[in-house]
């Protein structure tokens, strides 16, 4: 048998977000006869590290406070020492500051292959930092996007086209068979059984649209006396930890929240692990995102058979069909997703005719084992290549010298 390949995944975290949720699925479901795997990361802490660590050969941490600091160099020469000990192959890194972090260490410790994942398109970083990360990722082998509105937008920055890679998410539709227990769920929540409950997962910040969520229930409350509104999820660092205080976002929503007079209607879970069970109990699930690549939160509710209403920005539409697996409306705009959480509410034979054909797109479209598979065949293509022109290098050298 030949040897493995020797590849190493770097991550901001292990903490609950789409990049980390992706790189766990991703890892778990690696063939591990046919790679070694090594993990490194800024923060190697998180609420995934329990299941991510037993599939590693090694978890190494990389401490840093800032980008660009002394400090911060000596911890990228040490990660390049690392790198040649173990005679990693593959660096794949994930998000602006691993790609910052990872590839100019990677290429000085000559790894042949070396690979940037950018998952969105640009909505949290600065002008500089759009900057940086196409100076860095030009050392990159390859660019792996989830979303073809992330090439595209890359295409705009100018990027080089041909390094671009998309790879969409996948799901593990197993996770997602609705067979929570609804009474329990929607007990412990303190929503009455018939309620119809509107349902709205995400990591808490001002891209995600909360605030027209909001107001959106204020609005769908005038019309569905009856309804009920979830909003699960919470504000985090960057290193992963939650931010505490009364001046939290989550609280301004609170706060918010009350004076549009939701009251009891909406309640604020913070963090729940147990995204499958939740989706169980909602009749329809809400996207309000300001900015967005291809959400996992999205597949995962249409995965879960739920009707999902979702804003028209970034890879939205590359999963939802509008009018067939579910309803996009414009952002920022909330009487229109107002309305049209109305219309799945109110349409029961619709929202169930959502739900059948959302589930069967994930599973045509995006699939977990398709996402593994791709992008185990993309890690042996470009090591291969990678092999290919060294030896092609070493011919010439050699007839040059004959």
């Amino acid at each position: 048998m030949s040897p493995r390949i020797r590849l190493l995944k770097f991550a901001m975290l292990f903490a609950m977000g789409g990049t980390e949720r992706h790189v766990v699925t991703l890892v778990q479901g690696l063939d591990r006869s046919r790679f070694e795997l090594h993990l490194g990361g800024l923060n190697c802490s998180g609420q995934f590290l329990a299941q991510i660590q037993p599939h590693a050969e090694r978890l190494e941490e990389y401490t840093i406070s800032r980008l660009y600091t002394p400090h911060t160099f000596k911890e990228q020469l040490r990660f390049a020492r690392d790198l040649r000990r173990y005679g990693i192959q593959i660096v794949h890194a994930y998000g602006f500051y691993c790609n910052v972090f990872a590839i100019p260490a990677a290429r000085l410790a000559g790894v042949p292959v070396v690979i940037a994942s950018i998952r969105d398109t640009g909505a949290y970083l600065s002008r500089k930092q759009r900057w940086v990360q196409k100076l860095v990722a030009r050392l990159a082998d390859c660019i792996v996007v989830n979303a073809e509105a992330v090439r595209y937008w890359l295409l705009e920055e100018g990027y080089d086209g041909e390094k671009i890679t998309v790879i969409s998410n996948g799901i593990d539709l197993g996770r997602f068979d609705g067979r929570g227990d609804v009474a329990k769920v929607r007990h412990e929540l303190g929503f009455q059984p018939s309620a119809p409950v509107v349902g709205m997962i995400a990591r808490l910040n001002q891209v995600k649209g909360v605030e027209y969520f909001l107001e959106a229930a204020a609005l769908v409350s005038q019309r569905v006396s009856e309804a009920r509104f979830l909003v699960v999820g919470d504000s985090v660092c960057t290193d992963g930890t939650q931010v505490a205080g009364d001046e939290t976002y989550r609280g301004e929503l609170e706060r918010y929240a009350h004076r549009l007079g939701l009251g009891e209607r909406v309640v604020f879970t913070g963090f729940r692990p147990d995204v499958a069970e939740i989706l169980s109990a909602v009749p329809v699930s809400v996207l309000p995102s300001l900015s967005e690549a291809l959400s996992n939160v999205l597949l995962e509710s249409m995965a879960a058979g739920v009707p999902v209403v979702a804003t028209r920005v970034g890879g939205n539409p590359e999963a939802v069909e509008d009018g067939v697996t579910g309803l996009l409306v414009p952002p920022r705009d909330a009487p229109a997703l107002a309305g049209a959480i109305c219309t799945v509410l109110e349409n029961p034979d619709l929202a169930a005719r959502f739900g059948l054909a959302g589930r069967l797109r994930v599973a045509q479209a995006f699939g977990l084992e398709r996402m593994v598979r791709e992008t185990e065949r993309l890690y042996v293509r470009l090591l291969e290549r990678r092999r290919h022109g060294a030896a092609r290098n070493a011919q010439a050298t050699e007839e040059l010298h004959a």
